[in-house]
């Protein structure tokens, strides 16, 4: 099975970074075939066009998410909607390549808001691409971490337990 980790934020110190890294770090345990796609590179260029040429980071990331049977989001959230980097990432995606395939999602906030709509609108995102979404998100909040690391043993047992299970949910689809 291929799992896609991505990082849905632009900005360079990342908490989101640092969430989907821990989360990319547990997939390869079980799973060696992920590749991990981080906005906070900024090597993936603003989307202007079917008919333009895009460096090769920006193909790399489209074919691995189209490629991947599993996709594990991360998204902060800016003015009550998920990044404008993670919405451009899905500009490159064809609909067509991606039915059937399944994700799962962590969302960070500073407070205890807004996490349910932010959600919402990733997962309407996913169903335009016809992608199963695992109902079961991760909600942390800034608080989760000291000195640049996950602090917060219940907010990694809750990423674990993500993981998990929205990689069940992939295998029991591909049988």
């Amino acid at each position: 099975m291929k799992v896609v980790v991505i990082s849905g934020s632009p900005r360079k110190n990342a908490n989101t970074q640092i969430i989907m890294k821990y989360v990319n770090e547990y997939v390869k345990l079980k799973n060696p075939d992920t590749k991990f796609i981080n906005l906070s590179d900024g090597e993936i260029e603003c989307y202007r066009g079917y008919d333009v040429e895009y460096n090769q980071a920006t193909k790399n990331a489209a074919n691995d998410i189209m490629e991947a049977d599993v996709w594990l989001i991360g998204s902060p959230i800016y003015n009550s909607f998920f990044s404008s980097a993670l919405k451009n990432l899905f500009e490159y995606i064809d609909y067509k390549k991606t039915e059937g395939k399944v994700a799962g999602m962590a969302i960070l906030a500073a407070g205890n808001i807004g996490f349910v709509d932010v959600q919402t609108v990733i997962t309407q995102l996913l169903s335009y691409f016809r992608v199963i979404t695992n109902p079961k998100a991760v909600y942390l909040t800034t608080d989760v971490f000291t000195e640049n690391e996950i602090s917060d043993e219940d907010a990694k047992n809750r990423l674990k337990e993500m993981v998990d299970e929205t990689l069940q949910i992939a295998s029991k689809l591909q049988k």
